[in-house]
């Protein structure tokens, strides 16, 4: 990514994409209209360990914003990383309406500190199975956070 983009883009309740910006189009490889009802998982890369998603969703769907490095594929099967913004969209009751991400160049350290991460979260999830992945994985990023004794919002912003 450059320095200066912003790749925006929301989905409704179930992850299917509602709205992507012209930054979103160019970087996935997709067409809008491929795009557009399309499960936003589309430009999921294989690195990306199951664990880290299920923690993005767990705070999403509690109505929390959250914060997350990804790693994302193209249409063409060339990746780009970045740091994205996460939060659920409300209606006028506080009604969780969908979500809405923005994301951003990551900065070149973190992506080392998270890669070494998400190898070993993936690591982690291929030897436990289909059933155990995401409780192995996120094993992984539980063991590390009470290591440095901080929560997963103070690694992700301190990165």
């Amino acid at each position: 990514m450059r320095e200066d983009d912003f790749i925006a883009s929301k989905t409704d309740l179930k992850g299917r994409i509602t709205y992507g910006n012209r930054v979103f189009v160019e970087f996935s490889g997709y067409s809008e209209a491929e795009l557009l009802g399309a499960q936003h998982n589309i430009i999921r890369h294989p690195d990306m360990p199951r664990a880290a998603f299920a923690l993005v969703w767990s705070e999403i769907q509690a109505g929390r914003e959250c914060f997350a490095y990804v790693k994302n594929m193209a249409k063409d099967g060339s990746f780009y990383w970045v740091f994205a913004n996460l939060t659920p969209d409300f209606d006028a009751n506080g009604h969780i309406t969908g979500y809405f991400s923005v994301r951003r160049k990551p900065r070149p350290a973190a992506l080392k500190t998270v890669t070494a991460l998400y190898a070993e979260m993936l690591h982690a999830e291929q030897r436990a199975g289909a059933r155990e992945a995401v409780a192995a994985g996120t094993k992984v990023l539980t063991d590390l956070l009470q290591d440095k004794g901080i929560t997963y919002e103070a690694l992700v912003l301190s990165l």
